[in-house]
């Protein structure tokens, strides 16, 4: 399932989520959440002339091409929290940052199941775990300062790239957690 942006700035955020979940996804499963900043490359090439020895050359000539294509550069060495929410709200990027993307996974339940979902946090996640109706996902997004936003949705039963689905609206709430970054 893929919906195709109009505009170009749409479509690089597009290419990069789904460049970096497949980036995530040669790692295999049960890996912790990536985080990426995101700069245009020609803006990149231009704050720094000498990036332009350690970019591959296809990557050169894409920002030639193309004013809006996206850099991604993972962030190593995150800081120790016990959530993503938590992760996230430890964040924030420079100016020259032009967006952030996260892919992380997940276990999700369809919205029959969550409604029986025991109350206590402990009982519940022992309870998701054990749900014969459960699915792991990689979700995906990228966010630009600019508005743009993209996510990506792989699940380990349908794991292959052509099973991707790629959208705006896929992970609502993991969309507004990248944004909030970059505030």
């Amino acid at each position: 399932m893929i919906d195709e942006p109009a505009d170009p700035r749409s479509l690089s955020v597009r290419r990069v989520i789904v460049e970096l979940e497949r980036h995530v996804a040669t790692a295999g499963w049960d890996a912790p959440v990536r985080v990426f900043a995101l700069v245009r490359t020609a803006g990149a090439l231009e704050r720094d002339p000498s990036l332009a020895n350690r970019l591959p050359t296809e990557v050169i000539g894409f920002a030639q091409e193309d004013p809006d294509h996206l850099t991604a550069v993972e962030q190593e060495g995150l800081p120790q929290a016990a959530d993503l929410e938590e992760l996230l709200h430890q964040i924030a990027w420079p100016d020259s940052v032009d967006g952030a993307a996260v892919v992380v996974e997940r276990t999700v339940l369809p919205p029959e199941a969550e409604a029986e979902m025991p109350d206590d946090p402990d009982v519940a996640a022992e309870w998701i775990e054990r749900h014969p109706s459960r699915r792991d996902v990689r979700l995906g997004a990228a966010v630009l300062r600019s508005g743009e936003y993209c996510c990506a949705v792989r699940a380990r039963d349908h794991d292959s790239d052509d099973s991707v689905a790629v959208g705006r609206d896929l992970a609502p709430g993991l969309v507004e957690g990248v944004g909030a970054t970059l505030d």
